[in-house]
């Protein structure tokens, strides 16, 4: 589970980089708090790290109950992934929208993987 807990950190960490991205396009952009539109480089960051904060709430109680009822080493792995696919939602949303295309269905295919595989794994753990 060591790197279950790896992985979640790494999560919480791109997380908070998403966040300092959004502070310094919020500067270089002069849209002032708490306003959250204005400009569209500073809504593309903006949009990066609220969708990431959604997509957490799912990715990282999936993972953990997935890693405990199937494979800590496999969730870790589908993590990875996740992580990998997030930063390239990143960089595609801010480049232009329509590039965050590959970087968001990848992080969503790995969502539900864990997912589904921590419903199917409880599940089956309460039957046998």
């Amino acid at each position: 589970m060591e790197f279950v807990a790896l992985v979640t950190i790494l999560a919480v960490l791109e997380y908070a980089v998403f966040a300092l991205l959004v502070g310094l396009a919020r500067g270089r952009t002069g849209v002032l708090a708490p306003e959250t539109s204005g400009h569209p480089e500073f809504e593309r960051y903006f949009r990066v790290q609220q969708n990431t904060l959604e997509r957490l709430v799912i990715f990282i109680p999936s993972l953990w109950v997935f890693s405990y009822y199937v494979n800590p080493l496999i969730g870790a792995a589908i993590g990875v992934v996740f992580i990998i696919a997030r930063a390239g939602y990143c960089v595609g949303y801010v480049k232009a929208p329509e590039k965050r295309k590959i970087g968001y269905n990848v992080g969503e295919l790995a969502n539900n993987i864990l997912m589904l595989g921590a419903i199917v794994g409880s599940i089956y753990s309460y039957f046998y």
